[in-house]
């Protein structure tokens, strides 16, 4: 039996050991991520938490709406055993009807027939192999680009997200992210970094920071969360040499990078050029008004 369990309500272990074993995994769905991404969330959970789906909802104006939080890609239905189609939309089929609107992105391990979803690509890139093996399958212009950053004098190191949040702002104008928005991503990448499941590296040319990004770590996934690179750190492939460190430092590992997009087509391209291979997923709108 499907039930609703508001957050308060939890059973915090009981959820958290789901997402953990669960054939869908992913970082976004853990209480400690939400609890900081979400405005609100309740779960739908199957019999003792058999499969869990939070519901990441929002109300203004007293009407209630699920909404996917900014840098959580796939949410969605997580269980323990494999999930049949008709099993898995049994948990659509229980949202409450008091979400009078509903866009969610479920994750790929979902297997959904509705004609309600907008299908969507992520990229992905197993890292189980050598780096070597890893690197014979970039594309050729992936490789020049890498050999000509490499030609420049570069240091890579970890570095802290305040510097490249500050370079984030120089370079870029996100509209759609709010102050408050920003603020949840540095509480996020403070405690994943607490928890050990972050790791932030940057480019520094003579003591100046060019470009840095951030990876968030868990048992499955490398996820590419955050970057940012100035003008100069573009001139100098720094894109390219960071995806590159992290492929080479993690290469060898059960692990999958996991690049969170794009359906824009030179991101794609780019992503696409590490020798990923696409992952869909899908988005699920409904209204009720």
């Amino acid at each position: 039996m499907i039930r609703l369990v508001e957050r308060s309500q939890l059973n915090v272990e009981k959820y958290n050991t789901c997402i953990t074993i669960s054939k869908q995994s992913r970082i976004y769905a853990y209480s400690w991520y939400l609890d900081i991404v979400a405005d609100n969330w309740s779960v739908l959970v199957l019999d003792d938490y058999n499969a869990v789906m939070p519901l990441p909802w929002k109300s203004k104006f007293m009407i209630h709406y699920i909404s996917q939080p900014f840098f959580s890609q796939q949410l969605g239905v997580f269980s323990k055993e494999e999930l049949t189609t008709i099993e898995s939309e049994s948990f659509i089929d229980n949202i409450p009807k008091h979400f009078l609107k509903i866009a969610l992105q479920f994750n790929s391990g979902n297997h959904i027939l509705n004609d309600k979803t907008e299908m969507k690509n992520n990229f992905i890139l197993d890292l189980n192999s050598s780096y070597e093996e890893l690197y014979k399958s970039f594309s050729k212009g992936r490789k020049h680009a890498i050999q000509k950053g490499l030609r420049n004098e570069f240091i890579v190191e970890e570095v802290q997200f305040n510097e490249v949040l500050k370079l984030s702002k120089e370079n870029y104008s996100f509209k759609e992210l709010s102050e408050n928005d920003y603020l949840k991503l540095s509480t996020l990448i403070r405690v994943a970094k607490d928890k050990k499941q972050a790791k932030i590296i940057g480019i520094i040319v003579n003591d100046e920071l060019i470009g840095g990004s951030v990876f968030l770590l868990d048992s499955k996934r490398i996820v590419y969360l955050f970057s940012a690179v100035s003008s100069k750190g573009k001139e100098m492939q720094v894109g390219s040499l960071l995806l590159n460190s992290i492929i080479k430092e993690f290469s060898n590992s059960k692990l999958i990078l996991d690049f969170e997009g794009s359906m824009n087509p030179s991101i794609a391209s780019f992503f696409k050029s590490f020798g990923s291979k696409i992952e869909t997923y899908l988005l699920f709108k409904k209204r009720l008004l």
